[in-house]
This record gives structure tokens, C-alpha cells and sequence, in this order.
């Protein structure tokens, strides 16, 4: 019999079922003959440079990588070198954006300039304190909680305390300002408003009416571009923290109710400080929700294909879950470069390896319940129907698998090899699993040099009668 391995069920003190979702392997919901779906290695990191500091956001810029890493906005070549440009200060992750002749980057309540060639701050005291912003139409928008200032057509560095803004359906803080098409979107705490521009000697954005959303953001970094739309975390008045997809007017869920339990145990003052971001590449479209010891991974494409939400957990740990070690990704010299975010490091992704920075991390999945009517099962042999071989010359990879007779606790580990680098006929199969009393969920783990892609779980039960 075959049983599912996209994503799994476990159970907690509370006696609730709750979705194991797979920890450093990507479901690919994809008809090969042999299921319907399968589980390929996450990409690895390998070392790219090193910085002044932690990375705190980057952006490509005509044809080059800029960060901010430490208090410094650096240039990085596409050999890994770092050039430093100018002092931002300030620790939270940026926000940069570009027009036709400047980078803008803000940091630490201001707004930065980098023209090519001059690093300049924007001094005008009408600016305040600022905490995010966007460029749109000439003008460099920033947001300061309240009121939405945008600096004088002719003059990026003068601001007009006449020209302000502010989003007034709903009384609530505005969390951050970003720019969908030609539109300008104003992300509040319980509320989202859309703008278009029109000019004219007051402020040149007027409110969409019919256009604004009851939900708003939960942190100034809680949102990032996926689709034709943005994707944010965040939640209406009285209502607990969940992930959406943005319209015109509405906000569609996207999280399931595992990924809403996960949010609830972090707390709204650690939720106000995550970073999301999305990366696009070779059919995935995935939305990254980086939380202090995990970092969620939501696939639209993937989810579109399955008609179902497809998520998926990143982590830099061996065992369990930990950081995940890259973040700001920014597509540059034809290759994914990362940050890290406890350290200067910065980092390139790759599907070579599994890896982190040359450490080995680990991966788990679980299945769905394997149940034979309350009648029982003696299991003969389980395998993992897989592509083994493709790992590194001189690594000899092992695969554990455990089992839990309540969703909670789990057998001991018996360990199976994975096959060595050439050897794909290797079956990674365990004979004599013993027998199932009432249900059963299996559990598979193992490192990043087992550098395997999953294809199905096939069990050889013989039905009992007791």
C-alpha cells in the first residue's frame, strides 16, 4: 500500500491531530508515474563573502548587490567582495528601493541616498523619524506610523510638511508603505488602504474608496510581493494572527490552521519583529516567513497545483529546528546570494548540496496515519521509493525512521543506509516493523549528506483480525 509523505500527522498533550510538515524537503506536487507528489532536498548554502556585520536586507541595483550589513551600506561584487559606501546605523532589517538615478535605503528612522558615485542622508526636518518607505512615480514615500510623507517631485531630498498623507479608514498605526503596479499600498496594523496617484499641489496619492481591507499587518516587516499581489501576517481587530493573500477589498487565508497554531505560540511581540521575503525560481513561488527558530515556507505554485495549501519548514539545525541561516535573498550574477543572520557571512544557495555554510543540517518528514479498521497489521517491510546515489563521493548516508502508536511518542530509531554516490539501485527499505495495534504514523529522518529526493512510502502489511 502506498501512504502519503507531502506532509504528515502527529499529536499533542492536548490530544488534538496536528499536520507535520516536512523540515528542510520541498513538496513538489508533480505525476512522475509513481505518485502524485514528491519530496526533492531543500537548496543548500555555500559560503559567497563576508561583510562589515550581520546582513540586514539587500536589493540589485543596475546590475550590482547592495546591502546593509552592521551600520554600513556596502557594494558586493560578483566575486564576494565588499566595498563600504556609508554609515545607516541602526540594527532591524532596511528597506531599500530604487529610482531612475538613486538607491534609497532606510535605517534608523531616516532615509539614505546612494547616487553612483555620492552617499548623501536626508536631513530635512520635515522628514521625522522614518521606519520604511518605497518609490513610485518620482516621488520616495516613507511612513512614520501616522502619516504617509512623500519628498518634492523635483527635490528627493526636500519635503513639504503640506504635501503628508494618511490612511483614514481606520484610526490604526501604519505599519509600512510599498508600491503594487502603479498603486500605493498602505499596510496599517488592522488595516490595508490602496492609493492612486494624481498629482496636483497637496498630496499626490488619493484613497481608492472601496479598495481598502479590515486586516492589517502585524509587524513593519510582515509582508512581501508573491504573485501579482502581496502576502502578509497579520490579523482584523480581535482576531489571532494568520497569513493572507492581498486583493482589491479582500484578503484571502492562506495559512491552515497547523501554520495558525505555530504563529500563536510565538506571541505578538515576537511576531512584530519577523522578516518575510519570497523567492521565485523554476515553478516555486514561496513566501518566507522568518520566526526566531524556524523559518516557514509557503509555495503558491505549488498550492495551485495541488488545489490545497502546500507549506513546508526550513531550519540550519542538525536536530530539531534552529535559525534558518539565510535570508535576504537577492537574485544577483545569475545565482540566489543570502545573508546570514548570525553572522557577517553572506551566502549563496545551491541544489549541489544540502548543506549550510559546509555544516551538515538535518531533514524530517512524517506520514499521514496508517490505520486497517482497528483490526491491526503485522508490517513485513516499509521502503522509501527514492533517487539515491547523487551524493557526495566517500559519504555513505543513513535514513532513520521512528514509529508513534499515539501521534506523541515515538520508538527508537532504526537506522537504514541511503546509498552511495553512484549507487542508484540502492533500496532504502527496513524489514520485520512489527505490528500495528490500532493506527500508526511513521517518521524519516536524516542529514544533509543524504542528498535523496523521495518519490513515495510503500508498506507491506498483512491484515489481522484482532
Amino acid at each position: 500500500m502506498q501512504v502519503p509523505i507531502l506532509n504528515g500527522v502527529f499529536a499533542d498533550a492536548t490530544g488534538d491531530f496536528r499536520t507535520a510538515y516536512p523540515l528542510n524537503r520541498v513538496p513538489v506536487p508533480k505525476s512522475t508515474g509513481i505518485s502524485e507528489g514528491y519530496l526533492r532536498p531543500a537548496d543548500g548554502i555555500v559560503t559567497f563573502g563576508a561583510g562589515p556585520g550581520v546582513g540586514r536586507g539587500g536589493i540589485a541595483w543596475n546590475g550590482a548587490l547592495y546591502r546593509v550589513m552592521g551600520t554600513k551600506l556596502v557594494r558586493v561584487s560578483d566575486s564576494g567582495g565588499v566595498t563600504t559606501l556609508g554609515e545607516v546605523g541602526g540594527s532591524e532589517m532596511v528597506a531599500m528601493d530604487y529610482g531612475f538615478d538613486r538607491l534609497g535605503v532606510w535605517s534608523a528612522g531616516h532615509l539614505y541616498f546612494w547616487t553612483g558615485d555620492t552617499f548623501l542622508q536626508v536631513t530635512d526636518p520635515d522628514m521625522g523619524a522614518v521606519h520604511g518607505g518605497c518609490y513610485l512615480a518620482g516621488y520616495w514615500l516613507s511612513t512614520d506610523g501616522t502619516s504617509i510623507i512623500a519628498t518634492d517631485l523635483n527635490d528627493p531630498t526636500s519635503v513639504n510638511p503640506l504635501r503628508y498623507g494618511s490612511a483614514e479608514s481606520d484610526p490604526d498605526e501604519i505599519m509600512a508603505v510599498a508600491r503594487l503596479k502603479s498603486e500605493l499600498v498602505a499596510f496599517g496594523r488592522h488595516s490595508v488602504e490602496f492609493f492612486s496617484n494624481i498629482g496636483g499641489a497637496g498630496f499626490p496619492f488619493s484613497r481608492i474608496e472601496g479598495a481598502q481591507v479590515s486586516r492589517g499587518m502585524i509587524g513593519r516587516r510582515a509582508f512581501a510581493p508573491l504573485g501579482e499581489s502581496f502576502a502578509f501576517v497579520g490579523s482584523a481587530r480581535n482576531e489571532a494572527p494568520a497569513v493572507y493573500m492581498l486583493g482589491a477589498g479582500t484578503s484571502a487565508k492562506i495559512s491552515t490552521r497547523e501554520i495558525d497554531v505555530m504563529l500563536s505560540g510565538y506571541g505578538d511581540d515576537a511576531l512584530s519583529s519577523m522578516y518575510v521575503e519570497s523567492r521565485t525560481e523554476k515553478g516555486h513561488q514561496h513566501l518566507l516567513i522568518h520566526l526566531p527558530d524556524v523559518t516557514l515556507c509557503y509555495d503558491l505554485a505549488a498550492s495551485q497545483a495541488a488545489e490545497e495549501p502546500v507549506w513546508f519548514r526550513l531550519s540550519s539545525a542538525v536536530v530539531g529546528t534552529s535559525r534558518y541561516r539565510a535570508r535576504g535573498f537577492v537574485r544577483c550574477y545569475d545565482r540566489w546570494i543570502v545573508e546570514d543572520p548570525l553572522s557577517s557571512s553572506l551566502g549563496a544557495m545551491t541544489s549541489d548540496v544540502g548543506s549550510h555554510y559546509g555544516s551538515h543540517v538535518g531533514w524530517q518528514f512524517d506520514t499521514l496515519v496508517i490505520y486497517n479498521q482497528s483490526k491491526g497489521a503485522a508490517i513485513h517491510e516499509i521502503e522509501l521509493v527514492a533517487l539515491p546515489g547523487r551524493v557526495a563521493f566517500g559519504d555513505a548516508p543513513v535514513v532513520w525512521t521512528s514509529y508513534s502508536e499515539d501521534g506523541e511518542t515515538w520508538s527508537m530509531e532504526r537506522p537504514t543506509p541511503a546509498g552511495a554516490q553512484g549507487n542508484r539501485r540502492a533500496r532504502i527499505a527496513w524489514r520485520r516493523q512489527g505490528r500495528i495495534r490500532g493506527y500508526r504514523m511513521q517518521r524519516f529522518r536524516g542529514t544533509s549528506d543524504a542528498h535523496v529526493g523521495f518519490v513515495r512510502l510503500e508498506v507491506q502489511p498483512e491484515g489481522l483480525n484482532v
